[in-house]
């Protein structure tokens, strides 16, 4: 069995002493089992279920908030309330939690809250749109001139969403969601509330970086302005953005 040299102090490895004493084992058996209380699962709901690290501790203004929340709940309620807010039962006893300050059931404060989708990939998802949105539009525009692309060109192009099964991905999915849903690219619509939700199957957030990093190359190389044409893509310009999703290593 592998050994672990700690250092302490004489006081606290007196205190050791007394507590191992006290509970008639030796100073190295007693560390040992506060270790294992730290490192080893007994149960399989000893992790936190919520999507985000919950606090270890809450403090006395924020237990009390909740707490009372929860009463007026319990007052509100119907009688034979039976949804995501449960019943009046339910919601006295979170506050009781609180109130008693259980920090092992604080995890039921924060189920279902998702990690915060950082401010940087929430552009990028909005820049993501606005590249499929400015290819959408310059095809139609291509074909309304009598330059139809070509049918693989155009599937290169459309918005094919994001993998549901990847964390990541799966909270740009959401806002996306969140976006359409707010009369924002609305031309996705269809799309979003469609057979796959939205939903790639696959991950696509590496194969939309290398087009935005293509389209972005283009977009420098124009002078800024206000008109929605001067956006406008050409055939080539196109081609290119959509030969950008191949990672170089396989082109």
């Amino acid at each position: 069995m592998p050994t672990i040299t700690v250092r302490l102090d004489d006081d606290t490895r007196e205190a050791l002493q007394q507590r191992a004493d006290a509970e008639r084992v030796t100073v190295s058996d007693f560390v040992r089992d506060l270790i294992r209380e730290q490192v080893v699962k007994v149960r399989a709901d000893d992790d936190a279920t919520s999507e985000v690290p919950v606090p270890e501790s809450l403090s006395l203004h924020d237990r009390r908030t909740l707490s009372l929340l929860h009463r007026i709940l319990a007052r509100v309620l119907p009688e034979d309330a039976n949804d995501v807010d449960g019943d009046a039962a339910y919601q006295l006893e979170r506050a009781e939690v609180l109130e008693k300050g259980y920090t092992q059931e604080y995890w039921v404060e924060f189920a279902g809250i998702s990690a915060e989708l950082s401010n940087r990939d929430c552009k990028r998802v909005m820049d993501i749109l606005d590249m499929f949105r400015i290819a959408r539009y310059s095809l139609s525009e291509l074909e309304k001139a009598g330059k139809p692309a070509g049918e693989e060109l155009v599937e290169d192009l459309r918005f094919g969403g994001f993998d549901h099964n990847d964390p990541l991905e799966g909270q740009m999915a959401d806002y996306v969601r969140h976006l359409v849903a707010n009369d924002r690219w609305s031309e996705q619509v269809d799309f979003i509330n469609g057979p796959t939700g939205g939903n790639s199957h696959s991950p696509t957030l590496e194969r939309y970086l290398r087009m935005l990093a293509e389209y972005r190359r283009i977009r420098a190389g124009r002078p800024w302005s206000g008109r929605r044409d001067a956006y406008l893509l050409s055939v080539d310009e196109l081609m290119a953005v959509a030969a950008a999703q191949t990672h170089p290593d396989n082109r």
